[in-house]
This record gives structure tokens, C-alpha cells and sequence, in this order.
């Protein structure tokens, strides 16, 4: 055991220091070991954490064209679908072909709802991306980088109901302009483009 007074190894069945004479308590000796190991410094370096190297461009918006003429085409498919199930049964028809043939009608907006629901327009911190396709999905990216401008076209019917097209014009290798058509509140989506266009400029 060590002297807590003067640091002396001494014997284990000692009393007292055999330097200095001041008695030893073997268990105010054991506790001040305990404390002594528990305290000490590990060896081994803490593991540091480890950085994400992998940097995820998250979307700022992700839109798709206008369903405005859908939703018209489903009301105009509704009112004809009864006016055919109407003029059938004036020429003694089967009920039930009438309304089979007054569902059919729905297939012309169901067509156009399902393509209009197929184009995707996501913008994020870097670029632009286009999707389009059902089984076969093409994807273009557009960087921000590389467009020089955003301009936003819309005809007299486009700005009485709303919307309009995004034309971007794009100064990579393909070149061109990319169109994003049918957008609901056009110059709020063009406004965010141009922002994070600056954004990458400063």
C-alpha cells in the first residue's frame, strides 16, 4: 500500500507508514486507487465522427403541367356521356350499352390526365431536372449553371385562365431551349429559378 502522506509503498498488512508513521486505512487506499484508474486518460482516441461525403440535392419544388383542360375535358365527357345515354333510348337501345357507351366518353380526358400526370419539373440547388414516360423513364438535367435565361410565354387564353410555359434557354453542349409548358403561376416558378440561378453567381 502507498502512504497517502508521503507516497511510500509499504507492505499490505502495515498500519502505519514506515517513512513518515502516519497510519494507513486500507480502505481510503483501495477508493483512492479506484478513483486514480477511473480517472485516468484512456489510450485508445475516441472515434470521431465521421463526415457525410455524400451531399443530397434536395428538391425546392416539383411540379407538372396545368389540369385545368383535364378537369374540363371530365365535365364536358360528363354532360355529353348524358346526353348520349339520352338520344339512345329514344332509338329503344339497351340501357346498360348506352351507359357503356356514355363511359367510353371518359377515356378521351382519362388519356390526357394520364400524360399530363407522366411530366414531372423539379428544380433544385443545382439544377433542373425533367422527367417524362410511364415504363420508360427519361430523365434531363439541366444545370443552373449553364442557363442564361428564364422567360415566362403565355397566350390570351394561357393569361386569362392563369398559366403559361417556361422557356429556359440552356447554353450546354446540346443547346437549345428547354420548354416547361403549362404551368400554373408561371412567374412564381420563374422567380425561384432565377433566385437560385444568383444564388450560385455570388
Amino acid at each position: 500500500m502507498y502512504c497517502i502522506k508521503c507516497g511510500t509503498n509499504n507492505s499490505d498488512t502495515a498500519n502505519f507508514c514506515r517513512k513518515c508513521g502516519a497510519p494507513i486505512d486500507a480502505e481510503e487506499e483501495e477508493t483512492r486507487v479506484a478513483v486514480r484508474t477511473e480517472t485516468a486518460p484512456s489510450s485508445v482516441e475516441p472515434e470521431r465522427p465521421k463526415r457525410n461525403s455524400v451531399q443530397v440535392d434536395l428538391p425546392i419544388f416539383t411540379i407538372g403541367p396545368t389540369l385545368m383542360f383535364v378537369k374540363i375535358g371530365y365535365v364536358l365527357a360528363a354532360v355529353a356521356a348524358l346526353l348520349l345515354v339520352a338520344v339512345l333510348s329514344i332509338f329503344d337501345v339497351s340501357r346498360w350499352a348506352s351507359v357503356l357507351m356514355g363511359l367510353l366518353l371518359f377515356l378521351i380526358p382519362a388519356f390526357y390526365h394520364l400524360r399530363a400526370k407522366l411530366v414531372t419539373y423539379s428544380l433544385t440547388g443545382s439544377q433542373i431536372e425533367v422527367d417524362s414516360g410511364l415504363l420508360a423513364r427519361t430523365t434531363r438535367n439541366i444545370p443552373l449553371r449553364r442557363i442564361q435565361d428564364v422567360t415566362v410565354a403565355t397566350s390570351a387564353m394561357q393569361r386569362l385562365l392563369g398559366f403559361g410555359d417556361l422557356v429556359i434557354d440552356n447554353a450546354s453542349e446540346q443547346g437549345g431551349k428547354v420548354v416547361l409548358k403549362n404551368i400554373n403561376s408561371p412567374k412564381t416558378y420563374a422567380e425561384m429559378m432565377l433566385r437560385e440561378m444568383h444564388r450560385l453567381d455570388d
